[in-house]
Parts: structure tokens; C-alpha cells; sequence
């Protein structure tokens, strides 16, 4: 995994804008609706040609496909694993139902069209990865779109959804419990993630379930109970990541990707001793949004542990405001200077911007002004941090 003993590096957490037309092939996609697949296919390439010709032209060192080729970051599976079927009924997370107004004023915003990640299809027989195509095609065409550019990224990454995050959207009607669902779906999804790995990229798992779920499913219990999950989860993404060096993966943790109160997130502290404990190179943690920017403290009672990196969120991808490069920079400084060595640090972005197809809080041209000021930032805190 790549770091720089001269600069600051940029990246972000993965997904990117995707045009109206492609949105709406999604949307059908995700239903299992009957879709022309060459008509999908070259909506897909098209949309991946942009959004990396875009991220070259604002300055990403770490770049991907954008998750051009997906409908969401883990409803995706139910086209390579069997046993889905159905729907799930997934609890609301309960910072947006504790304020009624707040649901008044933002309800026409989550009933628009968009894939439905709160009734995924659940899991109704044996879970087993048997179609590795969307994979293959996704690698295949996110290749030949790098191959046409003369200075391509720095490195690249493709993200993948962890077994847990899976198992809290997609919920269980088959398996005896939860802890044999979650193994299962690491042992299917491991060769998902070997093959990103042998096509020469970075793997990145999405995994919202070990601080999300917090106030999703556990909304309930006791913090101890989730915790319990949190050391579950991990141990399951580490059965499905037993065959890759850990320089070959980051892992994307977050408190959900939407605008709302966010006022019952579990804290930092709580969970991140245990998510040392994966089996990755670098962790990817939201530290620009209002509820989690004084966050970067925790690594001062918990250090960030040999030889692991830190990519630190320093946009919010829930709001159209343009962070200004000195806002960036700062939050950069500040965490190179809890980390100890700027070396082990990478600029990045709190969340996706598109989520899921349609899902997607900032206007596209926003998008883009973000991640040039993040650039911006980023350069800025290196001249800073590494003197000549």
C-alpha cells in the first residue's frame, strides 16, 4: 500500500456520482427487473471513463472505478452469491426517528427513486459464491479505462462489502444463528476479494456494520452486546481475509453516510482498540462531519499500531458546502500530529458520495470542487509537514 516519505496522498472512500440514466438502469437492476445487459454494460463504461478522467484531473493519488459497476456498496452481492431472496425489513436508524420534525422535514428526500438499501433481499438458503462475472467484467473494464490514460493513479483500489455489513442489511432467515450467517458469508465472499487483489488493486471492505449498527440493530441493547458483534464481524472478515497480506487491504468504518443527528453514534474510543484487531493495512475513519471531527483525539489514548495507516476523512460527504484547502490542511496537521509521523497518513473523505444508485447527498459538480479542495488541502499540510 502505498505511502510517501515527501507528501500527503489523496484518495477518498469509494463511490462517486453516477448519471441520472444510469441510476434508473440500477434501480430495475437491483429489483431483478428484466434489463437489456449490453444496454447496462455501456452505461457502465461510459460512467467509469468520467469519473476516473475526473479524479486524475482533480489531483487523486489513490483512485478507483467510482462503484460505477454496482448498484450499491453491498446490495450488489445478491447477483454473485445464491440464497437471496425476498426482503428484508431493517430497523431505522434510531438518530432519524427520535425527532419527529426532523423526519417531517426530510422525508420526501428518502422516498425519492433510488435502490433500497433498507429492504435488501434476505438470505432464505445457503449462502455461496457462485457467479464471479460482475467481479471479472467490473476488473476487465476498469483496466482497459486505465490503460487509456498516460499518467493513470498512483495506485488503485476496488471496494468490496464486508460479511458484516451483509449479514446486519441482509437479514437471515436460513442459517441456525447470526455467527454461522456471518461465517458463511465470509467464506463466500473471500473470493471476491482475492481476485480485486490478484488484478493488481488495493482491496478496500466497507464496514458501516462495526459503528452503524450501533444505533441500527443494537439501538436497544446494551453497548456490551455490541460490542460482542463488533469482535464477531471482525473475526469473520478475518477468516475471509486469511489468504491476503495485510498491505493489500483498508478498511472503511463509518456511522452511516446520511445527514442527520447522529446523536446516539457510538463513540471512537469504544470500538477502536477492536478494530485493530483486522487483519489490514489502513483504516479509513470519518473525521469531518460535526459528530466525529474531535475524534482524531482518540488516537492519543489508543495509538495507531505499527505498521497500520491512517486514511482520515477530511470531507464531509453529506453536505454541498466546499471545504476550504486550510480547513483541510489543518485537519491534517492535526491528525499527522496525534499520529506521530505524517508518513502513516492519507487524505480521504468521510463516506462515498453515492452510496447507493440515487442515494447521494451532493450535487455531482460539488462532488468534484470537494475533491479538488481536498487536493488542495492535502498539498497545502504537506508543505507544512514534510519541509525541504
Amino acid at each position: 500500500m502505498q505511502r510517501s516519505d515527501t507528501r500527503i496522498l489523496t484518495t477518498h472512500a469509494g463511490s462517486l456520482p453516477r448519471p441520472k440514466a444510469l441510476v434508473e438502469l440500477f434501480v430495475r437492476h437491483s429489483r431483478r427487473e428484466p434489463l437489456e445487459r449490453a444496454v447496462l454494460d455501456a452505461a457502465i463504461e461510459d460512467s467509469t471513463r468520467r469519473v476516473v478522467a475526473r479524479q486524475l484531473e482533480v489531483g487523486i493519488d489513490v483512485g478507483n472505478n467510482g462503484e460505477q459497476a454496482r448498484e450499491s456498496f453491498f446490495t450488489y452481492v445478491q447477483h454473485c452469491l445464491s440464497g437471496f431472496a425476498g426482503e428484508s425489513q431493517r430497523p431505522i436508524m434510531r438518530d432519524l426517528i427520535r425527532y419527529r420534525s426532523f423526519v417531517d422535514l426530510k422525508l420526501p428526500d428518502f422516498s425519492r427513486t433510488m435502490v433500497n438499501l433498507m429492504n435488501a433481499p434476505k438470505a432464505v438458503g445457503e449462502v455461496r459464491y457462485v457467479n464471479r462475472e460482475p467481479v471479472e467484467r467490473e476488473c476487465a473494464d476498469f483496466r482497459r479505462v486505465l490503460d487509456g490514460h498516460p499518467t493513470p493513479f498512483l495506485e488503485t483500489f476496488l471496494t468490496a462489502a464486508s460479511p458484516g455489513i451483509v449479514a446486519a442489511a441482509m437479514l437471515n432467515e436460513y442459517y441456525a444463528d447470526y455467527a454461522e450467517y456471518v461465517y458463511a458469508l465470509a467464506d463466500a465472499l473471500r473470493s471476491e476479494y482475492e481476485y480485486i487483489v490478484s488484478q493488481g488493486h488495493i482491496l478496500q471492505v466497507d464496514c458501516p456494520d462495526l459503528a452503524m449498527e450501533r444505533h441500527t440493530s443494537f439501538a436497544d441493547q446494551p453497548l456490551a452486546a455490541f460490542l460482542e458483534f463488533v469482535d464477531l464481524n471482525i473475526a469473520a472478515l478475518n477468516r475471509a481475509l486469511l489468504n491476503i497480506p495485510r498491505d493489500r487491504v483498508r478498511m472503511h468504518v463509518c456511522w452511516g453516510n446520511y445527514e442527520g443527528p447522529h446523536d446516539v453514534d457510538v463513540p471512537l474510543d469504544d470500538i477502536l482498540p477492536r478494530l485493530y484487531q483486522a487483519r489490514v493495512g489502513a483504516l479509513l475513519l470519518s473525521m469531518a462531519n460535526p459528530r466525529h471531527a474531535h475524534e482524531y483525539r482518540c488516537f492519543a489514548r489508543h495509538p495507531l499500531p505499527e505498521p497500520l495507516l491512517l486514511i482520515a476523512g477530511v470531507i464531509d460527504t453529506t453536505t454541498n458546502y466546499v471545504e476550504h484547502p486550510e480547513v483541510v490542511a489543518e485537519r491534517l496537521e492535526r491528525v499527522a500530529g496525534i499520529v506521530g509521523d505524517p508518513t502513516r497518513v492519507l487524505a480521504g473523505t468521510d463516506c462515498g458520495f453515492d452510496t447507493a444508485a440515487g442515494l447521494g447527498e451532493v450535487a455531482e459538480e460539488v462532488v468534484w470542487e470537494k475533491l479538488r479542495a481536498l487536493a488542495a488541502g492535502a498539498a497545502l499540510a504537506s508543505r507544512r509537514l514534510f519541509p525541504r
